[in-house]
């Protein structure tokens, strides 16, 4: 897999400066970022904008995503509510590059009170840059979808 040269992002307010970082840090590598909010770093709920991301990488607008919360659990939990979404709490290159590899993973899900940035940006490099493996892989992920 090449890396994409679109992605979505969106957070809630903990993950608000964590987005703003990483959207930087991909741009500079000529990675085009379609900010789906939160603008701003006032308190919002995460449904809001997961549901969102999920259903804007669900439908196959964007080939993948990143969602930020403070501990990537609900924006995840939401995202993966929506038919297509394989979305994966990374909290370290090996668990963002298996995800990828071995889950198809379409979103990456960052905590952003427990993730530095840099490691945050070291995940998301490898995310999107790693392909799926397929073969035994791909039976499973034909039976996640409901």
């Amino acid at each position: 897999m090449k890396t994409p040269s679109q992605i979505a992002m969106t957070s809630d307010h903990a993950g608000y400066e964590m987005k703003q970082q990483l959207r930087k840090h991909l741009e500079s590598k000529g990675i085009k970022v379609i900010d789906i909010g939160t603008y701003r770093p006032d308190a919002v709920d995460y449904p809001d904008y997961g549901h969102q991301l999920g259903e804007k990488i669900g439908k196959g607008e964007y080939p993948m995503g990143i969602s930020i919360c403070g501990t990537g659990n609900g924006i995840n939990m939401t995202t993966n509510k929506h038919t297509g979404v394989r979305g994966a709490i990374c909290w370290s290159g090996e668990i963002a590059e298996m995800a990828r590899k071995h889950n198809d993973a379409n979103i990456c899900s960052l905590a952003a009170r427990y993730t530095d940035l840099d490691l945050a940006k070291h995940i998301v490099d490898i995310f999107v840059s790693t392909g799926f493996e397929g073969g035994r892989h791909e039976r499973r992920i034909r039976k996640i979808d409901l």
